[in-house]
């Protein structure tokens, strides 16, 4: 019996199950597509797919309701992929673990994929459950959402009828998002030159690990730890008192993840050994007493290891650090317009030696255009100091707010007769199709809701059961009035 068994709404759990048995990372959501086209032919309902896969699930106005106008529930398929590194799990072919206390719902180890999950599961409820009185429906589930919305950017343009869309991956109940950020990721290559270790070395891991990662938009307001950063702190810091060698480093794993765990295998001269590793022991406690507040498991841990290959030579890896320690991460502006909105941020989210270079990955956002193309120009700047080059992909769009939405103001309205209260009307840090379709489809009238998740991207991440429930039958109000 899973745990999950008797919450409610039922159908909406029972499909939630459903889906986290299935893989869906982000680029291999053909299993996901696959349930979710037999999902229609079991319930007698039309289904599409175009060339990039996302997928339109129809079903008809119930009796009584045809003249009312479509509604689009939109969500997206794939998850974001991301366990600790003691745990044991395949996300190609293992099921995601449960966990429940009290009303939170967890994964072991793993990220829970409640992001979009309950989206999915939201629309296939719906979908299924013939009791419910609404006008047309159209269920929108979007691939390849979480590395670029590139779902989104393909959507073909005779996929969707209607013009009102409730996007379902917001994630804090009592507020409507009307706004999100753009974005857009850079690549960085930096070549390196290698040399033979010199006799006389010992060679050593340095782990940092314990931080709590998270949503590199959503989570940027709180400034967590980023691995990368800290562990780059403290080997630049260490490289102006002592010639080591760097051999290998590491870390982060998703563009739009904070770096949780990083590594670096370093050659130091023997008799060296003990004094680097205590001015390492040192650094470690001097940013723990900075970011216990909000990352108080950060720890570093050294290993001795087999002698390497290679290191690096002594210029390389004075470029490597010294553009790395420069790099920007984290809030870069706030906005003017909306209190306590962070504007302009960026997350460095991997580096990796891969032959004769050095590969960083960073994912930036901003509410202004303007502001984001700056904010990469600056990156391009810092990286041609060192004489690395930039590759940039195409960035996506914001969503601007429309305070005069119809469906806004009726949800508005729904939710205060529901809840006795107004609910919040917020933009927010961090990328939603709503954007993208909404330049693809003028005229869409949009918001974005959702129940509580807290920590997505990260082995965290948690949903708040008793939001879920709330939030589904303010989704279906809406649904029945518009």
């Amino acid at each position: 019996m899973s745990v999950i068994d008797n919450l409610e709404p039922k159908l909406l759990w029972k499909e939630f199950e459903e889906i986290s048995k299935i893989p869906r990372c982000s680029k291999h959501e053909e299993k996901i597509r696959e349930y979710l086209l037999d999902f229609a032919k079991q319930h007698d309902l039309k289904s599409k797919t175009d060339k990039t896969g996302n997928v339109v699930i129809s079903k008809p106005a119930s009796s009584g309701m045809e003249g009312k106008p479509t509604v689009i529930l939109q969500s997206h398929m794939d998850m974001v992929c991301e366990k600790n590194s003691d745990v044991d799990h395949d996300f190609t072919k293992d099921p995601i673990k449960f966990k429940l206390n009290g009303d939170i719902l967890t994964a072991d180890g793993t990220t829970l994929g409640a992001d979009d999950g309950i989206g999915v599961a939201t629309t296939l409820a719906i979908l299924e459950d013939n009791t419910l009185k609404h006008g047309p429906i159209e269920g929108l589930f979007t691939v390849d959402e979480e590395t670029g919305l590139t779902g989104a950017f393909a959507l073909e343009s005779d996929m969707l009828t209607g013009k009102i869309m409730l996007n379902i991956d917001s994630e804090d109940f009592g507020v409507i998002t009307v706004g999100c950020a753009g974005g857009g990721d850079s690549k960085i290559k930096l070549p390196l030159k290698t040399q033979p270790i010199g006799k006389d070395m010992e060679n050593i891991l340095i782990k940092i690990s314990g931080l709590r990662g998270g949503h590199s938009g959503v989570d940027a307001h709180e400034q967590r730890g980023n691995a990368i950063k800290l562990l780059v702190r403290m080997l630049w810091k260490t490289s102006q008192n002592y010639g080591f060698c760097l051999a290998d480093i590491k870390g982060g794993d998703k563009h739009n993840a904070i770096p949780r765990e990083a590594y670096a295998k370093v050659s130091i001269d023997k008799a060296d050994k003990s004094k680097f590793i205590s001015d390492l022991k040192s650094e470690e406690k001097d940013i723990l007493g900075e970011i216990k507040p909000i990352d108080p498991n950060f720890k570093m841990d050294v290993e001795d290891i087999e002698k390497p290959d290679k290191v690096l030579d002594k210029n390389s890896q004075n470029n490597l650090l010294n553009l790395l320690h420069g790099l920007p991460h984290g809030v870069d502006k706030m906005s003017y317009d909306i209190s306590g909105l962070v504007e302009t941020s960026t997350n460095l989210a991997t580096v990796i030696l891969d032959g004769n270079s050095a590969i960083m990955g960073l994912s930036s956002r901003s509410s202004i255009a303007s502001a984001l193309q700056d904010f990469r120009d600056r990156i391009h700047a810092i990286a041609n100091l060192s004489g690395a080059t930039v590759s940039e992909e195409t960035p996506y769009p914001g969503w601007k707010p429309n305070l005069d939405s119809k469906l806004l103001k009726q949800s508005k309205k729904i939710f205060k007769e529901m809840y006795g209260k107004d609910p919040s009307v917020e933009a927010i840090h961090a990328g939603l199709e709503c954007g993208i379709i909404g330049e693809k489809f003028p005229g869409m009238d949009m918001i974005s809701i959702g129940p509580t998740i807290k920590y997505p991207h990260s082995p965290e991440e948690q949903v708040h059961v008793s939001t879920v429930d709330k939030f589904y039958d303010f989704t279906l109000k809406i649904i029945e009035s518009v």
